[in-house]
């Protein structure tokens, strides 16, 4: 059976579907208290966590298709649905953004009366949720593009939360139910500028950017100091998905090099001192690089 790369979503399955679990239950709570409490924040919370959901769903889903195994006609598998959950997810989050935020304007225009004890109740239940969700997360996003997106979610609908509390204060002691749109134009704007980034870094992934953090500069000088090589060109590093970097690279040996001890130092080297594990090189001698050249000239 052909090898499956894992990617780095893979191994927090389990804490992904916690969050998703949990999430859903607060969804709902955040829809029916909205509706009693007519309050315009919580709904806008309820939106955002409506699209945390779908992301999640989206999130698991890849997952689960980047699981199944290589083919001819897909030779990396499924591991690129993760990427493009991200991108759709991200779409998600910036339509209901705008719709939030067209609400919110039209609101503090004439402000409805609002059932604050609910909202606050509601609220306090939601913040109390996504913290339990963070902590699931929190060492998992560092290691997954998909995974990330999930922990930003999450962090906006705990600000989201903070956000509808104090509104429901405001509102408790001052009467000022403006405070309401206020709160739901704060959450819409703060789900704007984590999207632009979770679409910019799934779409370096998708245009095969260089992966973020890696020097490619350090690896070529790598490569040039290992015994046996004498020049390195048409060097090319992407990312698959998250956790899968991969790099290829011509290498030029010198004369009387062993190509078979050449090749284990090279793919020891970006193993051990870059963490790639997929690499593809191709072995030439001096005179082959001269024959590229004067072909490409």
């Amino acid at each position: 059976m052909p090898h499956v790369p894992v990617s780095a979503a893979d191994a927090h399955r389990r804490r992904l579907a916690a969050v998703f679990a949990v999430t859903a239950t607060v969804l709902a709570v955040e829809v029916v208290g909205g509706i009693a409490a007519n309050s315009l924040a919580l709904l806008a919370d309820a939106g955002h966590m409506l699209t945390d959901v779908v992301g999640l769903a989206l999130a698991l889903g890849a997952i689960w298709f980047a699981r199944r195994p290589p083919s001819n006609g897909r030779t990396y598998g499924f591991l690129r649905v993760e990427i493009l959950a991200a991108v759709a997810n991200a779409v998600l989050l910036f339509g209901v953004a705008v719709l939030v935020l067209v609400e919110a304007w039209r609101r503090l225009a004439e402000p409805p009366e609002v059932e604050s004890g609910l909202m606050l109740a509601v609220a306090v239940l939601g913040l109390v949720a996504n913290a339990a969700s963070l902590v699931l997360l929190r060492r998992a996003q560092g290691e997954s593009l998909n995974l990330r997106g999930a922990y930003l979610e999450v962090l906006g609908d705990l600000a989201g939360s903070a956000a509808v509390i104090v509104a429901a204060v405001v509102i408790a002691t001052t009467g000022w139910t403006a405070a309401d749109a206020v709160a739901s134009a704060a959450i819409g704007l703060l789900i704007l500028p984590r999207t632009w980034g979770l679409l910019r870094e799934a779409t370096d992934v998708l245009l095969e950017a260089t992966p973020k953090g890696m020097n490619l500069d350090e690896v070529r000088a790598h490569i040039r100091g290992l015994d046996g090589v004498v020049d390195v060109h048409d060097l090319h590093a992407w990312t698959i998905t998250s956790g899968v970097p991969v790099v290829s690279a011509h290498v030029v040996l010198a004369e009387g090099a062993e190509a078979p001890a050449v090749l284990d130092e090279l793919c020891g080297c970006l193993a051990g001192d870059f963490d790639i594990e997929h690499s593809t090189f191709q072995l030439e001698a001096a005179d082959r690089r001269r024959l590229e050249e004067r072909h490409h000239a």
